[in-house]
């Protein structure tokens, strides 16, 4: 803004300041959709990584614009989503300062690239997270995993799965996984805890989640 002599609008938004390197890559999901009980049990959201950039040509139907009926060219993202593997449910209750966690079940098996994020040095590690968390499962037949997961049926209004990305099916160079809490909307507190079960060690595709040309 040098030799400005007088008054001029200013350029560009400060909505975007500063203009400088993210400390966090990846978004962070500030709500989730408002539940339903009368629709059956859901997830609400996926992970996917940016794979490169295209461009769209696309009608415009806005009428009273400028463009209406004419088109125009958008730049899109075009965004990688390998199936994600959920391993765990948490089940939160609702209190006067917002929701706070009851519990958390994980399921028995868990991959590598889940248990790499849990160490700072892998390599170095002895690698036996959860290893005494998965002998509940055999322990009285699985009594104690059942008396959690009755908890969450009982008292939870909100109940979320732990799921992680397979990275290992992406060109980047990552071995640890990408863990992500989701939300399961519809049907009541049992039946959802029931869908998360059902889901525990097993691959879930976007197309599960979103349908084609959803937004």
């Amino acid at each position: 803004m040098s030799h400005r002599k007088f008054e001029a609008p200013r350029s560009g938004n400060l909505g975007f300041l500063p203009k400088k390197r993210t400390k966090r890559h990846a978004g962070r999901i500030r709500s989730f959709p408002k539940d339903d009980a009368a629709g059956s049990p859901h997830l609400t959201a996926f992970r996917g990584y940016k794979a490169g950039m295209t461009h769209v040509v696309r009608g415009v139907d806005r009428p009273g614009a400028l463009m209406h009926k004419r088109e125009v060219v958008d730049a899109v993202s075009v965004i990688e989503t390998p199936p994600m593997v959920v391993v765990g449910v948490v089940g939160y209750v609702e209190t006067p300062t917002g929701l706070r966690a009851l519990t958390t079940v994980f399921a028995e098996h868990l991959s590598d690239e889940f248990r790499r994020r849990v160490y700072k040095n892998w390599y170095r590690s002895k690698k036996k997270a959860y290893t005494k968390y998965a002998q509940k499962y055999q322990k009285d037949g699985g009594a104690e995993i059942t008396q959690e997961l009755d908890r969450i049926k009982k008292f939870c209004s909100v109940v979320r799965v732990i799921a992680h990305t397979q990275v290992k099916k992406l060109n980047l160079r990552l071995k640890k996984a990408h863990i992500m809490e989701i939300q399961i909307n519809g049907g009541d507190a049992a039946a959802k805890v029931d869908y998360a079960k059902g889901l525990f060690e097993k691959e879930v595709n976007v197309d599960s989640v979103f349908a084609k040309d959803e937004q």
